[in-house]
């Protein structure tokens, strides 16, 4: 298994002195996951082509990969990965109460968060946007939005920054997922949806006749791993995964696999840090 003789040498110490005590919320995520060989992930369950899960009860998508991936980077295999569906408003806490030992779920790096946990990547860049009905022809950016009305998911920032920023005017509407926005915007109660263009993209996908990306981001995002704040080691390790993830090709495979039928643009590779 990919990550099996490295963790073996590299941290054959580590691995002792987890095996003889059970690992707690406190240690290391790379000793939890040699002394325990099972990870909980925080990912979300309804965003297509990102993270999904499927009626058949499988976890597909760009982030449900890079999670997979990492996992067998640190010697976990797929079988005893639990998945947890995380919504935005919960990701921090999931993290700092040992909920979840990683979360891959959309999450945007800010100096904010980083006072809270810690994030290995970034492994994805994007940008905030606009999904609007197709014949709206007329909502050209955030600044067309002024008396509409503006969807966003509970928890995140987007819908504010439209407003501070562009349309102080807007109209906000919160649901408590993306899908739930999505189906306002078809039914006609809200005027446009916004998040990160990469997740607008997967419900085009799915409606390309009735929804349209506007394609025109007003912001940078950068998407990391996060777990817990004082974890070092386990940052350090998830950043090594990310990086081999990229340089051997299944990064792009996956986007191509995932994202590249809703004819979204896929951005080059991120620069990896460690800190």
């Amino acid at each position: 298994m990919r990550g099996r003789a490295l963790l073996v040498t590299g941290l054959m110490l580590v691995t002792v002195a987890a095996c003889d005590t059970e690992a707690g919320p406190s240690d290391s995520l790379v000793a939890r996951a040699v002394a325990t060989n099972k990870l909980t992930i925080g990912i979300r369950f309804d965003q297509p082509g990102l993270s999904r899960r499927t009626i058949d009860g499988r976890y597909v998508g760009f982030d449900v990969d890079v999670a997979k991936y990492v996992a067998s980077e640190l010697g976990v295999d797929e079988d005893h990965i639990t998945w947890h569906d995380s919504r935005p408003s919960s990701r921090e806490t999931d993290i700092t109460s040992g909920i979840t030992d990683l979360m891959v779920a959309t999450y945007s790096i800010t100096e904010k968060r980083k006072q809270v946990v810690a994030f290995a990547g970034p492994y994805f860049d994007t940008g905030q946007d606009l999904l609007v009905r197709l014949r709206s022809t007329d909502i050209t950016g955030p600044e067309n939005l002024n008396g509409r009305k503006l969807c966003a998911v509970g928890g995140t920032t987007s819908a504010e920054q439209v407003r501070d920023k562009f349309a102080q005017a807007v109209q906000l509407v919160e649901y408590p997922r993306y899908q739930d926005c999505v189906t306002a915007l078809l039914a006609g109660q809200v005027d446009a949806v916004t998040t990160d263009d990469v997740i607008l993209a997967g419900y085009v996908a799915q409606n390309p006749e009735l929804l349209r990306v506007v394609g025109k981001p007003f912001s940078k995002e950068k998407y990391g791993v996060g777990l817990r704040k004082e974890d070092t080691e386990g940052r350090a390790a998830v950043a090594k995964a990310i990086q081999k993830m990229i340089s051997s090709g299944e990064w792009l495979e996956s986007l191509n696999r995932n994202i590249g039928p809703s004819g979204y643009r896929i951005p080059p590779p991120p620069q990896v840090t460690e800190k």
